[in-house]
């Protein structure tokens, strides 16, 4: 008998040993969405994409797929925080989803209107929102508490919030402006949901941080057919210490750069479909681009890993999913996914 013991301990063991080299039992797989990244398409109707890292595997529709049921008309965004998305959409709703799995876990109805983005910090999300698009003062951020999925309280801002960064005890929310233009970056101190504001070039929107913790803030400028008339773009950074104005670089009249996507020191944005570099102690903006790409209508911008990943928008069909490849300029990968094609987000 103790030799029968010994001998299953031993096998035991050894297959135990066995799951890996350096003897640790390996994780369990998180779920299905793990090792890729998803690509929201705005619709109609709104939809999830999946690409797998190694490219290999895609899927459309995942939301439907797990839960049977759609995301409505319109979706704006996704946040990631912990295990969880937080899919944003205009009608006022916030679906949560486990972000490997997309199984449905809950909704957020109440004390939202025309949500658009989400940030994190601690136990509590910021959402922006711009109540009626069609008032200039009604706009506001939501304060969502993470634990019970309700808002517990707004924070009245200027006009067209947009995009929103959480860092340390601050959180940077854009000021495109809604169906209007707007010059100002809010900056919310979470300690006591003060407001202080930074002012910028007009429609300001995208917002990195760079490699010194810096805010870089990509804005539109104005427009001729917009309420400012033509107004200059620019890249302005900003100390987040002490919220001042570090350096603004102008663009030349009449171009609008709409994306910017940050990656090991270098911030990427595009321009009548060029792709330049700004590195960061750059003072003035590149002279060259790096590559073109081809595309209608690029609505989306990521930077990861080497590559470039590019939605060209259709809004009428599906969108396409471009990947570049940095260092030489080239189309490496394409992908249909969905209608109105727009963000792209890493898990």
């Amino acid at each position: 008998m103790k030799k029968l013991l010994y001998s299953v301990l031993g096998l035991s063991l050894l297959f135990s040993c066995s799951n890996d080299d350096d003897g640790t039992i390996p994780q369990e797989p998180l779920g299905d969405y793990e090792n890729g990244f998803i690509i929201s398409a705005e619709g109609g109707p709104s939809s999830v994409s999946y690409i797998s890292n190694d490219f290999s595997t895609s899927e459309n529709d995942i939301y439907f797929n797990v839960n049977g049921e759609t995301l409505g008309v319109y979706l704006q965004s996704i946040g990631f925080n912990g295990d969880k998305a937080y899919i944003i959409q205009d009608s006022g709703t916030i679906t949560v989803v486990n972000r490997y799995t997309f199984e449905l876990i809950t909704t957020i109805t109440t004390g939202l209107t025309t949500p658009r983005y989400i940030g994190f910090n601690g136990s509590n999300a910021y959402v922006s929102d711009w109540a009626d698009p069609f008032t200039t003062t009604d706009d506001y951020i939501a304060v969502v508490d993470l634990n019970s999925y309700t808002v517990t309280s707004t924070i009245p801002v200027s006009e067209g919030p947009e995009q929103v960064l959480a860092n340390n005890d601050k959180v940077f929310v854009s000021h495109k402006g809604g169906y209007g233009a707007n010059n100002e970056v809010s900056v919310i101190t979470t300690s006591n949901s003060t407001v202080a504001t930074i002012s910028v070039n007009d429609v300001p929107d995208e917002m990195v941080l760079d490699s010194q913790g810096n805010l870089l803030v990509l804005s539109e400028g104005g427009q001729s057919w917009q309420a400012t008339g033509e107004t200059l773009a620019s890249l302005t950074r900003i100390n987040t210490n002490d919220n001042s104005v570090i350096s603004t670089i102008e663009f030349a009249t009449g171009n609008h750069p709409s994306l910017m996507s940050y990656s090991n020191g270098m911030a990427y944005y595009i321009l009548n479909n060029e792709v330049y570099g700004l590195a960061d102690a750059a003072t003035n903006l590149p002279s060259s681009s790096l590559f073109s790409v081809e595309a209608g209508y690029a609505y989306g911008m990521f930077v990861k890993d080497g590559n470039l990943f590019l939605t060209d928008a259709s809004f009428s069909a599906q969108s396409t999913l471009k990947v570049y490849d940095i260092s030489s300029g080239t189309l490496s990968e394409s992908f249909s996914v969905g209608v109105g094609a727009s963000k792209i987000y890493f898990n």
